[in-house]
């Protein structure tokens, strides 16, 4: 299977920073100790920590080329500044974003790098940064009352990216059990150009979950504006939402919800 994204290296590592300037823009002015809802462990001062050590950890991993995973604490900065300073803990997000895109950059997007996904160069852990700045910048805007937006491209390769996830061993266990007869899903964007085919049919009738990109009945079918289809499909914002269609077996999406969660 492919972990192969449709956007540039320079343009994952520009989404990176990009999104962390959304994500640091939505928790300005807000109250840091709020509950972050699609989060419930976590508070907002919770929640930036978990971005600002992730990138960290991944510009460790790219800079050192790293042949085995390395462990968080063994990473200058990874814990963040004592105390929920609001100037600090944004002067920090922003430091270790950097920090990462330049590791990045330095890198080049086929050096070798350890992962925990079969693909081990520095692409892969651009295209996920990207993304999983993207998806906690969609917590804490809800959060914080903020809108997500994600440029079209984006969010297209962020639900593809989440697609080719779903198929990996690491989900195998939860992916067969929504495996059956007839079972299939069908993801229609409605605010999308033609060219960007954001549209996806997920086949659940085989052997293991395959996905593309079709028009094709299925047994149930999502509709909606593609960043509301990609927060759906990663939990943050629930199916029953007025901002999005379903159509059929509405148990089957929920089964999928339920079973598959990634970010």
């Amino acid at each position: 299977m492919t972990l192969q994204g449709s956007l540039t290296h320079e343009r994952y590592c520009a989404e990176v920073l990009a999104e962390t300037e959304r994500f640091r823009s939505a928790l300005r002015g807000a109250d840091l100790a709020t509950t972050v809802p699609t989060c419930p462990d976590w508070s907002l001062a919770a929640l930036a920590r978990h971005v600002g050590a992730a990138h960290r950890w991944v510009g460790t991993l790219v800079a050192t080329r790293a042949t085995e995973n390395v462990d968080e604490a063994d990473i200058p900065g990874a814990a963040g500044p004592a105390g929920d300073d609001p100037a600090a803990l944004d002067a920090w997000l922003a430091e270790g974003a950097e920090g990462t895109v330049q590791a990045l950059r330095e890198a080049g997007p086929d050096a070798a790098v350890w992962s925990w996904a079969p693909v081990h160069t520095a692409a892969f852990w651009a295209r996920r940064m990207a993304h999983e700045t993207v998806i906690h910048r969609a917590d804490a805007a809800l959060t914080s009352g903020a809108a997500f937006d994600v440029p079209p491209e984006v969010a297209a390769d962020c639900l593809e990216e989440w697609l080719q996830l779903c198929a990996l061993p690491m989900a195998a266990e939860g992916g067969a059990r929504l495996l059956g007869p007839g079972r299939s899903i069908h993801l229609h964007a409605t605010d999308t150009p033609p060219e960007l085919n954001a549209e996806w049919f997920i086949d659940l009738t085989g052997r293991t979950i395959t996905h593309r990109r079709a028009h094709e009945k299925a047994a149930v079918a999502l509709r909606g504006p593609l960043t509301d289809l990609l927060a759906v499909f990663y939990r943050r914002l629930p199916a029953d939402s007025d901002r999005v269609e379903v159509l059929g077996e509405r148990a089957l999406l929920d089964e999928w919800l339920a079973e598959m969660s990634f970010g």
